[in-house]
């Protein structure tokens, strides 16, 4: 078996979708945002072109996107800043083991390059990962496959062979596009029966995901 793997970041490794969250609801208040809610769950794992346009097409072309994303993003920054970032339970377990066992670990997160670098070296993850593709480095975001086939192409792996852990549909939907096998952690959305049989398992926590790869 290949030993290969490529990790979301967000809603996977740490707790930071739960945080994005709280502030998209209140610049939704700030801003008068209707439907807020299912806006922050239609978001997860977009890129900020992909963001820009769903924005775009449901709340109009004159809606004030860039004083929304400055406003979200330095209520999110605030957040971090005063509470620190969230790491998920298990997280470091598993990459240690992965790392001991010898997989080749890679990272695949519609965030921004500088901000998942600063993230992870904030909390001690990033020397983990030998190979990281960022939102801004491909054209299509999740759902799309491209930022998944790009990782494994970077990591020299077939897609086929490679396990990702996601936990947002449109993460889940990506990687299976990619003929990936998806492991489901869900964070803020329960995946549905589609979803589900579409992966390769789908598991409480990061320690039940280890303890699923130590038994292959």
């Amino acid at each position: 078996m290949t030993k290969a793997i490529i990790f979301d970041m967000d809603g996977v490794l740490t707790d930071t979708e739960a945080v994005s969250a709280r502030a998209w609801r209140e610049c939704g208040l700030l801003q008068q945002i209707r439907d807020m809610e299912q806006t922050i769950l239609d978001c997860i794992g977009l890129n900020e072109n992909d963001m820009r346009a769903y924005f775009a097409g449901k709340y109009g072309e004159e809606f004030a996107y860039r004083e929304f994303k400055k406003n979200k993003s330095r209520i999110f920054e605030e957040i971090l800043e005063k509470e620190g970032i969230p790491v998920k339970p298990g997280a470091r377990e598993l990459l240690e083991y992965l790392r001991r066992e010898g997989w080749e670990i890679g990272l695949a997160s519609s965030t921004k390059g500088y901000k998942i670098r600063a993230r992870l070296e904030k909390i001690g993850l990033l020397s983990y990962f030998g190979t990281i593709v960022a939102g801004d480095m491909v054209t299509h975001s999740k759902p799309h496959p491209e930022i998944y086939l790009r990782a494994c192409e970077e990591m020299g792996v077939k897609p086929q062979e490679t396990f990702a852990i996601e936990d947002s549909p449109n993460g889940i939907r990506s990687a299976c596009a990619a003929g990936m096998k998806v492991l489901i952690v869900p964070d803020l959305i329960q995946p549905g029966r589609e979803l589900l049989e579409m992966a390769a398992g789908c598991f409480a926590s990061l320690d039940q995901v280890r303890e699923y790869l130590e038994e292959k």
